[in-house]
């Protein structure tokens, strides 16, 4: 199993053991992504850092400033209808992808609030994904 999916994994059983919280994520809120593959349709779950909005919430694809996006993006945009566990609630959920004038304000927020988020945008060259995530129902 890679590194990065042991450290997933990690993070997933703490925050389900402290009720959303992890430490190493002590200022910046979390959730875990419920989504399907969109070759294989099998179901994965991301820890994501997550920004709320009137209607919802906004995950960014940042891969640490990775020169791919993450496949979580990919997958989203392909099967938009997801789940996320926010602290002790799961809410479902429809993702797009933001763009233009709905993207930059939402983006500019985040790096304002975690600016490892604008380390990331400057360690390269493609834009970071936004994916708004809608409560539905």
């Amino acid at each position: 199993m890679s590194e990065r999916r042991d450290w997933n994994r990690s993070v997933i059983e703490e925050f389900r053991a402290n009720g959303g919280r992890v430490a190493a994520f002590a200022k910046q809120p979390l959730l875990l992504l419920h989504h399907r593959g969109a070759t294989t349709g099998i179901e994965r779950v991301n820890p994501l850092a997550y920004l709320e909005l009137e209607k919802g919430y906004a995950v960014f694809g940042s891969k640490g400033g990775g020169p791919t996006n993450p496949d979580w993006v990919t997958n989203v945009v392909t099967n938009p209808d997801v789940t996320a566990e926010i602290g002790t609630e799961t809410v479902r959920l429809r993702a797009h992808r933001a763009e233009g004038d709905e993207r930059t304000p939402i983006w500019e927020e985040q790096k304002r609030r975690n600016p490892n988020f604008a380390e990331y945008e400057q360690r390269t060259s493609r834009e970071i994904p936004v994916i708004v995530l809608e409560r539905v129902g």
